[in-house]
């Protein structure tokens, strides 16, 4: 029958969100919490609406599963962060969380960490620009970041003034190769900035071969935009 297909056709919001209270258990049971995302997650997808009052309290008692150690449960509390972001208050409440992951040792969980917290952070409600510098200490993370984050805000190529200036001397080569992208990403639309950044570069040069080769893209784009009229 249809509903022996689907062990979460009759489930009820209100139920699983009373069971969402054991994320507040010590231990935590990562198999359990798993079980309950993953209904929360049903339920999003199917269309139920969440008041804001329920899925904060939910997303605050989930954010107590970063204290396990379970890859799967870890994976499934980023893609339920990002589900519920828009529906949640406070949610720069798991912003030191996923910046722990973002700059720790585990390989695994830094791309997630980074997605995620692009996700439910508004880079225009900074304060200051050590506010944004002091979250993203790893320099090619900021780049990422302020990459995915510029559609978004119009403030960001100020925020941008002294990292970006520092593209030549990266310690890091292939901070040079983000580095490259993201200006010529806050640029393409203005041509002679174009222009001037390649001059700069060209003269200067660059230690990454990866931004060399992105330099002479750019400059090949920039030679049949100017040939086209």
């Amino acid at each position: 029958s249809g509903s022996g297909s689907n062990p979460f056709q009759n489930l009820e919001k209100s139920s699983v969100l009373q069971e969402a209270r054991i994320f507040n258990e010590t231990p935590i049971n990562p198999r359990r919490c798993l079980h309950i995302l993953t209904k929360i997650l049903y339920l999003l997808n199917q269309g139920e609406h969440f008041g804001t009052t329920e899925a904060t309290e939910a997303f605050f008692a989930m954010t107590r599963l970063f204290q396990s150690n379970d890859q799967t449960l870890r994976r499934m509390c980023y893609f339920t962060i990002k589900e519920m972001a828009n529906i949640s208050e406070d949610v720069i409440i798991v912003t030191s969380s996923l910046t722990k992951d973002m700059t720790g040792k585990e390989d695994v969980y830094r791309g997630p960490a980074i997605r995620a917290l692009c996700r439910i952070t508004d880079v225009s409600t900074s304060n200051t620009l050590g506010e944004v510098r002091r979250l993203f200490k790893m320099r090619k993370r900021l780049f990422f970041f302020f990459f995915h984050a510029e559609s978004t805000s119009q403030k960001i190529p100020f925020l941008l003034t002294q990292t970006r200036t520092s593209t030549h001397t990266a310690p890091f080569l292939t901070s040079q190769y983000h580095a490259l992208g993201l200006l010529y990403h806050l640029r393409k639309n203005d041509r002679l900035a174009v222009s001037k950044m390649l001059n700069k570069f060209t003269k200067s040069g660059l230690k990454s071969q990866f931004a060399y080769c992105m330099l002479i893209r750019i400059a090949s784009k920039l030679l049949r935009e100017s040939e086209e009229g």
